[in-house]
């Protein structure tokens, strides 16, 4: 099996139970008043959330260079990795969009693996330097796919915080037993950044057209050229099919390849 596909096996598995499944439109969930994005910023320890077999879970939240726009990295130790010796670290990476800056609160997240496209992710709640709560939801056909969260600024959170974060969910119609208690114990330590055994990173890159084109080169060649220059004009060749099938038999931009510059490109 291919590197790639190990890392598509990891992410759809984890995301599979991360959330649970229900009938209908999504509950309707309010945003926090007056929310700051930028007091919420940093890393939080994942207390509970809805039905995941994974620990030592925490959420990274950072600025892009677009104004509106964060990234949000989720780390932890992946349940089926964590069923074998195997030191690891699993890192997916998502976007987070603001459509309304008057409801900061509100967001949508979007990451790399969700074929159903962008989810809401919305901040119900959070003081800033203690806990947060964070409801996010995907519509998919004739039913929706949701999952709560309660995160706190230290590994530990107080029972009274956390009996807060649960009545809240449950006044908006979401099940609080639901969630998981994710355990902070025992978790791995990599000073400096650095990570022995296997780090799995999944990011808004990883299936960029260099990357499947670097996977598809590892396993057959040349042939990755092609897949690189589909998957980069796809769009173009997409919008193109309805105004002019002549377009279609447009060369790429520079057919003439050099071998100097593909040596450098190489690893």
């Amino acid at each position: 099996m291919s590197h790639l596909s190990i890392l598509v096996l990891l992410a759809v598995c984890g995301s599979a139970f991360s959330h649970t499944y229900h009938l209908g439109a999504c509950p309707i969930v309010e945003p926090m008043p007056g929310f700051d994005m930028n007091q919420m910023l940093g890393v939080w320890y994942v207390i509970q959330k809805t039905s995941t077999a994974s620990h030592c879970i925490t959420y990274n939240f950072t600025r892009t260079d677009e104004p509106g726009v964060y990234e949000l990295q989720q780390v932890s130790q992946h349940f089926i990795l964590g069923l074998t010796p195997l030191q690891h670290d699993y890192r997916y990476t998502g976007v987070l969009t603001v459509p309304d800056p008057a409801i900061p609160a509100r967001m949508k997240v979007r990451f790399p693996l969700s074929v159903a496209g962008s989810a809401s992710y919305t901040i119900m709640a959070t003081d800033y330097n203690t806990y947060a709560a964070v409801f996010t939801c995907q519509k998919v056909t004739f039913a929706h796919r949701r999952s709560a969260t309660i995160l706190s600024r230290t590994k530990e959170l107080d029972k009274m915080y956390v009996d807060k974060m649960r009545t809240k969910l449950s006044s908006f119609g979401v099940d609080p037993y639901d969630l998981s208690i994710i355990s902070q114990n025992e978790c791995p330590k990599h000073p400096n950044g650095t990570t022995e055994g296997v780090n799995i990173n999944i990011d808004p890159n990883t299936f960029s057209a260099h990357n499947i084109g670097e996977a598809v080169r590892k396993t057959g060649g040349a042939i990755a050229d092609g897949v690189e220059y589909v998957v980069d004009t796809g769009k173009k060749v997409y919008h193109k099919v309805a105004s002019s099938k002549e377009d279609l038999t447009e060369s790429p931009s520079n057919p003439i390849r050099n071998l100097d510059h593909d040596a450098e490109w190489l690893p």
